[in-house]
């Protein structure tokens, strides 16, 4: 069956839809509670990724962190399987280390299930992965799907077989023969797709011979089932015996699963248009999700006009051969995986392969060069197309690598700079590390080199960034181009003084505003105003501070530019930090942190959540100092984000200025701030939630609670043991335990009397 709507992330509703599979779902659950990793194992087409959700969504309230989908069915790459698995749960790359050191500490003491999804072409690198988090993580549990085991240590194997086929007797009674698990599935999607079908004792005879000729394959009887809006149901089974007896000569013992799935998929193709098979095949071409506009530019020409497309695209969807979802309000598509390697064999066959590769390579590449020319300025736009795109811009990417087509993938790579600042920063660094070690003409790269030393100084790597700022330098020097020369030398100018060169840095500073003499390029007047106000915090200038960060957000508001507002924001509320004037500072990260926020970028939104801390410590706000501190370090360890040098003098003195205010209780409102989820954390700072030092201890803060966490102390109020609320709640009696002791640290309390008290009062 098409996979059901959903991303990456956290376990979709949609995945509670399901048909039959009462054995394996009661193996499933069986094996989790012995073992740390479930394989669900079968061929395509046999409906392992449904089950596992389905798995998962009855398992999931069991886990007080939550049932969480990695899907790898979009990745070519191997060394990509991390990253995936940080998008989902919702973390970012955006520091100078890889994936695996970020799960690590993340997960150590989550309690959560992992559904990884379609393992078998990433197999080695799921497996390490897997392997990792199962060692490393003893609250986690993962359920993989694939089509032959991880064969890692622990790990419990469930062969996933095709659904229960009905029956050859024809006179079964019809009550009997709809609980048959096959013929449910097809009575329920040839319904779906006519809207009038039914079991009839007319039909049943055929419906039996079309489930047992699919071999139980849901897939296979998805796209049988929904020809029924043009097809009666022994049309079907006469069309389909037709193509049975050419493979196997009449013999259907001949004929393995996999080529029953491929003999449906090959008789729904037949039954297209021509125009139909055509995008079929070209669609292809796309790794992941894509959308109508994606369709029209890379699949369509003069044989297939893109005003045609939409309704070409509406009857693949309507016969089940292509699926839609929508993400932010977008319409987007997506072909289910087996589909898409027909397709590209299709594509292969046609000799168009290279053709439509082409096209969808420069496609993406335009569009990349458009973000790089618009993202400042319209950066919530071009980073939600960004996160939709994403597989298939690395698709094309790992393309380019391949094919040795170096200098469109630098261009590619280069074009997503304010994706690599803002989301994947070290993956960011990986794509241009190999691509440029295969540029012949460095010359022709400046931007490129300028970009890849500009993610260094945001990993605080200056031993990286120095050479490629370098060869920015020589680059733009040899091509002419002084906007990069003079962004080149400032960043640097910024890499060596994070290196402690401060005589270097001051040198390669005049020499960027020598080179910006005369240009009307607002990048480089705001990169001029960004690296003194950095440099001044580094070396203690506050008046250089002040005075260029000042201008440069004024700049940076005037052009709509949110990522550079936010840094000049952040450089003006540590000069008036450092200075004393604590509401001025207070203001600037406020609104410094909202942009964070809006933008979802973690390292900023770290860094502000630690300088708001510092307010609320030289405010004498201590409580609200120790939980935004510990919300810092929560989102450090989540995002590894190093400590910003130039604000590490203020995180140490408001750190000892409120542990000194709050004595024995600083650790646990830190702990409470730690347990903070970021959303919490950012309205705590903000104040859309009451400070803790304005709240009676009795009584708490009552936003700070999760939905479970309320639950469970309602019954905590009530008197029920840790074993009674979990038999209450379908949780284990560990996860009311970690739930109790989450609410003890949020709260500041002691006792679970205390946690009654609170439950008490009129306002819970």
């Amino acid at each position: 069956m098409p996979r059901p709507t959903h991303r990456s992330g956290n376990l979709p509703v949609e995945a509670t839809s399901f048909v039959g599979r009462r054995h394996e779902l009661a193996e499933a659950r069986k094996k989790l509670t012995a073992a740390r990793l479930v394989s669900l194992v079968g061929p395509g087409g046999v409906g392992k990724t449904r089950l596992a959700l389905r798995v998962a969504t009855d398992l999931r309230r069991g886990f007080g962190d939550g049932a969480w989908l990695v899907e790898l069915a979009e990745l070519a790459d191997p060394a990509l399987v991390g990253h995936a698995v940080l998008a989902a749960l919702g973390l970012r790359d955006q520091a100078a280390t890889e994936p695996a050191a970020l799960l690590r500490p993340y997960l150590r003491d989550k309690q959560l299930l992992l559904v990884v999804d379609n393992c078998e072409h990433l197999l080695d690198a799921a497996a390490r992965l897997v392997a990792d988090v199962i060692t490393t993580a003893p609250g986690v549990r993962v359920i993989a799907t694939s089509r032959e085991p991880l064969s890692v240590a622990g790990e419990h194997v469930l062969p996933v077989p095709p659904l229960q086929l009905p029956s050859p007797c024809a006179s079964e009674p019809l009550a009997q023969l709809r609980q048959n698990e096959a013929v449910t599935l097809f009575v329920e999607r040839a319904a779906a797709a006519s809207g009038s079908f039914g079991l009839t004792t007319g039909n049943q005879a055929a419906v039996v011979d079309v489930c047992r000729r699919l071999d139980g394959l849901p897939l296979a009887i998805e796209l049988a089932a929904v020809r029924t809006r043009a097809l009666s149901p022994e049309q079907i089974r006469d069309r389909l015996s037709g193509r049975f007896d050419l493979l196997t000569g009449g013999s259907r013992a001949a004929l393995p699963r996999h080529q029953t799935l491929r003999t449906t998929i090959e008789w729904s193709y037949s039954l297209l248009a021509p125009a139909e098979r055509t995008l079929l095949a070209r669609l292809g071409v796309f790794a992941g999700r894509f959308t109508l506009d994606d369709v029209e530019a890379v699949c369509c020409g003069d044989d297939l006009p893109a005003p045609g497309a939409l309704d070409l695209l509406s009857s693949l969807l309507d016969k089940s051969l292509a699926t839609k979802e929508e993400v932010a309000g977008t319409a987007c598509y997506r072909l289910h995986e087996t589909m898409r390697e027909y397709a590209r064999l299709k594509l292969r066959e046609a000799g168009e392969e290279e053709i439509v590769e082409e096209r969808c390579a420069d496609y993406y590449l335009a569009c990349c060069r458009q973000f790089a020319a618009e993202g400042r300025f319209r950066l919530l736009d071009w980073l939600a197309w960004a996160e939709l795109e994403v597989d298939n811009v690395r698709a094309v990417l790992r393309r380019c690598a391949d094919r040795r087509d170096f200098r469109r993938g630098v261009d590619i790579a280069t074009g997503l700079i304010w994706y690599w600042v803002t989301r994947a920063t070290t993956e960011g660094v990986r794509w241009l590390d190999e691509l440029l070690a295969g540029v012949a003409d460095p010359v022709a790269h400046p931007w490129s080199y300028f970009v890849r030393g500009f993610l260094a100084v945001l990993q605080n790597d200056p031993a990286a960034a120095m050479p490629a700022l370098d060869r920015a330098v020589a680059a733009a020097r040899s091509a002419g181009q002084s906007d990069v020369l003079a962004q080149s030398l400032a960043m640097a100018s910024v890499a060596a003084n994070l290196a402690g060169d401060r005589a270097s840095a001051v040198r390669l500073l005049d020499r960027a505003r020598v080179a910006a003499t005369g240009l009307d390029d607002l990048g480089t007047t705001l990169m001029l105003h960004q690296a003194p106000a950095l440099n001044g915090l580094l070396d203690g200038d506050l008046d250089t501070v002040r005075s260029a960060a000042g201008e440069g957000a004024r700049l940076s508001r005037e052009a709509g530019d949110l990522y550079s507002l936010d840094m000049m924001l952040m450089n003006q509320g540590f000069a008036a930090l450092l200075t004393g004037d604590l509401p001025e500072a207070e203001q600037r990260f406020t609104e410094a942190l909202r942009i964070a926020h809006q933008l979802d970028d973690r390292v900023a939104q770290c860094h502000l959540l630690g300088a708001l801390g510092c307010c609320a410590a030289a405010s004498r706000e201590s409580r609200l100092a120790a939980r935004l501190l510990g919300a810092m370090e929560r989102l450090r360890d989540e995002a590894g984000a190093r400590v910003n040098a130039g604000m590490a003098p203020a995180l140490t003195q408001a750190a000892a200025s409120v542990t000194a205010a709050l004595g024995p209780r600083f650790e646990s409102e830190f702990t409470a701030g730690q347990q903070l989820n970021r959303d919490a954390a950012v309205r705590l700072a903000l104040r859309e939630l009451p400070s803790p030092a304005a709240v009676n201890p009795e009584r708490g803060s009552a936003g700070i609670l999760g939905e479970r966490e309320t639950d469970v102390a309602r019954l905590v109020a009530d008197g029920l043991t840790n074993k009674q609320i979990g038999a209450r709640l379908f949780i284990s009696e560990r996860t009311v335990e970690t739930h109790v002791r989450n609410i003890l640290n949020k709260l500041g309390f002691t006792s679970r009397a205390q946690i009654a008290a609170w439950m008490a009062t009129p306002d819970h």
